[in-house]
């Protein structure tokens, strides 16, 4: 790429954002607060009013002409596959020399291969899920990772520090994605070890808001003990802002890549299974912290 492509992405520079759900639109917030020029865009009418009328930025239902001026396109999907299908649609219609960031939780090797095939045409794309809820979008607190090549993670770093710290380079494209769903495997098993443990507890007549203290002051603390047992289960809000369908996703995906690279993980099996008949059960879009409420078969 020619020397205009490696300058720094930094504020005022048009930056299209791609799906305005829980995360993304307050990770296009951070970004409107640091000074780009942000575009929304969402398949939903009311979340682009809603975008626009809470954040001061631009929506539009027209996503050809949305990229065809923009330096950077973010996305902020459910699936790969959905992000397959909006770049491929939008490609053509992009300027030469334009980074596509997808902060979404794609399919690793599903990753390299699409960023390798833009790359090839004379684009930039990294990798850049995110972790942290909600709570850290808002706070522009998110944990990022960010896989691929150096000079572009260089480029859009300004894009990222906004929306996130820490930053972690991973390594090569895909290593976001893989390290994304990764994390999402260790976590989803511990919601299942806590939540298994207070149904022991209780049963056995100790008080769950005991329990969960003991377990933080304790070698069983982990991020559910922390953050979700008494926050979204025992108190029953289950409003973490992640859909349990996502998670259960995740997880997959970390399962089915370590099949992909013949590595054994029985736990990780069992793990994606619970969290799939978990989904079936109780519905994708439930929160993702109302696994607690999952019925499986042996009870």
């Amino acid at each position: 790429m020619g020397e205009p492509s490696q300058r720094l992405i930094e504020p005022p520079a048009q930056v299209v954002f791609i799906g305005l759900g829980n995360m993304g639109q307050p990770m296009a917030a951070r970004l409107i607060e640091a000074g780009f020029r942000v575009c929304g865009l969402d398949n939903t009418v009311s979340v682009r009013k809603r975008f626009e009328a809470e954040t001061g930025g631009t929506a539009s239902d027209n996503i050809e002409a949305a990229v065809s001026s923009a330096t950077a396109v973010v996305t902020m999907l459910p699936t790969g596959n959905v992000v397959r299908a909006v770049v491929e649609s939008i490609h053509s219609h992009l300027r030469p020399g334009t980074v596509i960031v997808d902060m979404s939780s794609s399919e690793p090797i599903a990753t390299r291969k699409l960023g390798e095939q833009l790359i090839e045409a004379g684009y930039g794309f990294v990798d850049a899920p995110v972790s942290g809820g909600v709570k850290r979008a808002i706070d522009g607190t998110l944990a990022i990772m960010v896989g691929g090549d150096n000079q572009t993670i260089d480029r859009v770093e300004p894009i990222l520090r906004p929306m996130g710290r820490p930053i972690f380079r991973t390594g090569p494209l895909g290593s976001g994605h893989a390290m994304k769903a990764l994390n999402n495997y260790v976590s989803g098993a511990g919601l299942i070890a806590a939540v298994e443990a207070l149904k022991v507890g209780r049963a056995f007549g100790l008080d769950p808001n005991v329990m969960v203290d003991v377990l933080n002051a304790s070698t069983g603390r982990n991020n559910a003990t922390e953050v979700k047992l008494k926050q979204f289960i025992i108190s029953e809000t289950y409003g973490s802002g992640f859909f349990l369908g996502l998670m259960s996703k995740d997880i997959r995906t970390a399962d089915r890549l370590a099949k992909e690279l013949g590595v054994g993980v029985p736990l990780a099996d069992t793990t994606a299974d619970l969290w799939d008949q978990a989904t079936e059960q109780l519905g994708a879009m439930a929160d993702h912290t109302e696994i607690a409420k999952f019925r499986s078969p042996v009870e």
